[in-house]
C-alpha cells in the first residue's frame, strides 16, 4: 500500500507539472506527502489517483490544492530579532545607496512585505526602495496586495513590532474596521506583487537586498542549490540574503559565495 502511494503521488506532482507547470518535483518529500494526503481528505478522494483525475480536468480544483500544497504560514515581524538585526547592522549601509531594489522571495499573503515596508518607512528608506514581492500561489498574491489581516492576528504582530524596535504605535500602520485591520495602502506605492516559482522561473533585475525565508525548508537540496544561484545572479555586489531560521547556506554549493554577517539571524552578504 505504502509503496502505491508514493508511485501516485510522484504521478500526481508530474500530472501537475506537464498540465499547469508547477514544479513541486524538487520539493521535500514528506511534506508533500503530508499535504496531499490531507488534501485528500477535503476533497473526499479514497485516493492520490482520484485527486489526480479531478485536478487534471478541473482547473478549479487544481487552485483548492494548490493552497494545501503551499500552505501560507506567516507573521509581520516574525522572528522579531531578525528584524531588529536588521534595523541595526543592514539599514546603515542600505542608507548609503541612492535607491534601493528589494526581493521578497516566497511573500505568500504579504505579513513579510508589510513588515519590511514599515521598518523601511520608519528609516526614511521606503520612498526610495522597490519591492519585488513574489509568490506561485496567485490567490496569496491577492490578498498580499489587498492588506487586509485579522485582529485576532494582530496583538501577536505588534508584540513583534515592539520587539523588532518598531518607532512609533504599530496601530499607526492600519485601520481597524469589523474584525480586520486595514493596511495603509501608501507601504505598498513601490511594490509589484508578481508570479515567480523558484523551481521554473529565472532571476529579477539587479537587487540590494533578497529576503526569503521559511521557503527553502521545503525544498531539497537540487531545488535550494537553484534558488541559491538564482539569489546570487540577482544580489549586486555585496547584497545581502536573509533565510529563515532554520534554514542556512552551509553544506549548500553557495556557500563559498556568501559571507555570513550575523549567523544566527540568518543575514549574509554576497562576495
Amino acid at each position: 500500500m505504502h509503496r502505491n502511494t508514493d508511485i501516485e503521488l510522484r504521478l500526481l506532482i508530474e500530472a501537475i507539472y506537464l498540465k499547469y507547470s508547477y514544479d513541486f518535483r524538487d520539493y521535500s518529500g514528506a511534506s508533500v506527502k503530508r499535504r496531499v494526503l490531507h488534501a485528500m481528505r477535503q476533497f473526499d478522494c479514497n485516493t492520490i489517483s482520484a485527486l489526480q483525475e479531478r485536478v487534471l480536468h478541473d482547473p478549479t480544483a487544481f487552485m483548492q490544492l494548490l493552497q494545501y500544497l503551499t500552505i501560507p504560514v506567516s507573521e509581520m515581524f516574525r522572528d522579531p530579532e531578525h528584524f531588529l538585526a536588521i534595523r541595526q547592522e543592514v539599514v546603515p549601509i542600505l542608507k548609503t545607496y541612492p535607491s534601493l531594489k528589494i526581493w521578497i522571495a516566497g511573500c505568500s499573503t504579504g505579513e513579510e512585505v508589510y513588515s519590511m515596508a514599515i521598518l523601511l518607512r520608519e528609516e526614511g528608506l521606503l520612498d526610495r526602495t522597490i519591492i519585488y514581492a513574489t509568490d506561485i500561489n496567485p490567490r496569496s498574491l491577492e490578498k498580499a496586495k489587498q492588506g487586509i489581516f485579522s485582529m485576532e492576528s494582530i496583538r501577536g504582530y505588534t508584540s513583534n513590532y515592539q520587539k523588532a524596535g518598531g518607532q512609533r504605535s504599530f496601530a499607526d500602520y492600519y485601520t481597524a474596521a469589523y474584525d480586520y485591520a486595514i493596511f495603509d495602502k501608501s507601504l505598498c506605492e513601490n511594490v509589484t506583487f508578481a508570479d515567480h516559482s523558484l523551481a521554473t522561473d529565472s532571476v529579477f533585475s539587479e537587487t540590494n537586498l533578497i529576503s526569503c525565508r521559511n521557503v527553502l525548508i521545503y525544498f531539497n537540496k537540487n531545488l535550494q542549490n537553484r534558488a541559491f544561484g538564482l539569489f546570487h545572479e540577482s544580489l549586486c555586489h555585496r547584497g545581502f540574503l536573509m533565510l529563515g531560521s532554520k534554514e542556512t547556506l552551509d553544506f549548500s554549493d553557495y556557500s563559498k559565495a556568501f559571507a555570513p554577517v550575523l549567523k544566527q539571524e540568518r543575514i549574509y552578504r554576497k562576495l
